[in-house]
């Protein structure tokens, strides 16, 4: 019988231990009535007292027990522990496994073969894929450290350049005033990716206080203060508002309803439009635009960090490619889920659900 696991060991130590109980049973019954007992009694018990005289007339079938009792203390005492030690030892042969694993070491499995009924093969299997979980992790946060790095160093360097230029040579005031406007853009395009990074960090965080807020109010704000925007652009920006209540943070809420309606001006064209509606039932918001197609293998990847539909960093057209990211996570941080469909004529809808108050 393979006995590898704790549950196959601790029955064993059960049976063990049921067939010397009855042993030690039948043994006491069978040799009560020997002479070694009687011998026992007129060893260490005077019959002339009354108390050895009760025992040796109606308590001598008492002495097996009381062998087999002092047998189960000693086995107790030096015997068990060793037993139990025994049945825990690949609980304890875990222990320089997963100690195995670290950063440099992040590819180590257990793989432990079983049924998954044994609850040893189900906790190797759990920590394998604990491991996967966390690797996926490590992995995700290199590449946003990676892509966070290039997205920083690439207007840093178009600054130095601006710099180094003006630096090297006497400017007119028409080249002064443009290289000015040049460094300004490049620096808000950094106080942008900042922030973004900010807001993805705190929404990642999850929510310290959940209170009722009013997603209707909030994107009616954000609709009224993107108006001037949509106009601007070309863009028809409408909205059907009905009242939704949800429970979050109002600040937070008023972030993913913004980034959804940047995103979704800044990616259409002229004579496009934006549609916001809230409430209604489920979804509780959707974000609808025209556009540019989207191929649908594309869109999960537009709500990873730094990812856009244009492959090229240089021009961000104004964005950091974090939006659709601190969407994903804001609503993840209320308990939500958010998801993007590519529309027939271009351009995406966005829907997301989020946990509602009774209104």
């Amino acid at each position: 019988m393979n006995v590898r696991t704790p549950r196959r060991r601790v029955l064993v130590l059960v049976a063990g231990a049921l067939g010397a109980g009855y042993a030690v049973r039948y043994a006491a019954d069978t040799y009560t009535f020997t002479p070694t007992t009687f011998r026992f009694l007129a060893l260490f018990c005077d019959p002339r007292l009354s108390l050895c005289g009760a025992a040796r007339e109606q308590a001598w079938w008492l002495l097996p027990y009381g062998f087999a009792v002092l047998a189960a203390l000693g086995l107790l005492r030096f015997v068990a522990p060793r037993l139990v030690t025994w049945a825990l030892r690949p609980m304890r042969d875990l222990v320089p496994v997963i100690g195995q694993v670290g950063p440099q070491n992040l590819g180590h499995r257990i793989r432990a073969g079983g049924s998954r009924r044994d609850e040893f093969t189900a906790l190797c299997l759990a920590v394998d894929d604990m491991m996967d979980r966390i690797v996926a992790g490590y992995e995700g946060q290199r590449r946003f450290a990676a892509n966070a790095s290039h997205e920083l160093r690439t207007p840093l360097a178009v600054q130095r350049t601006l710099i180094e230029v003006g630096m090297g040579q006497p400017l007119t005031d028409e080249q002064f005033t443009l290289l000015t406007a040049q460094l300004l853009q490049t620096n808000e395009r950094n106080e942008r990716l900042v922030d973004g990074l900010l807001v993805l960090s705190e929404a990642d965080q999850g929510l310290a206080v959940r209170l009722p807020q009013r997603l209707d109010a909030v994107a009616a704000g954000v609709v009224a203060a993107h108006e001037a925007r949509a106009a601007a652009a070309g863009v028809r920006l409408t909205s059907q508002l009905r009242p939704c209540t949800v429970r979050g943070e109002e600040v937070l809420l008023e972030r993913l309803v913004t980034n959804l309606v940047q995103n979704a001006i800044k990616y259409n064209h002229r004579g496009g439009a934006v549609h916001v509606t809230v409430g209604g039932g489920t979804p509780e918001l959707t974000v609808a635009n025209t556009g540019q197609d989207v191929p649908p293998h594309a869109v999960a990847e537009l709500f990873e960090p730094f990812k856009r539909l244009a492959a090229d960093r240089i021009d961000h057209s104004g964005g950091a490619g974090l939006g659709l990211a601190i969407v994903r996570s804001i609503t993840q941080a209320h308990a939500g889920t958010v998801t993007a469909t590519a529309r027939p004529g271009g351009g995406l809808l966005v829907e997301v659900r989020l946990p509602t108050e009774p209104e």
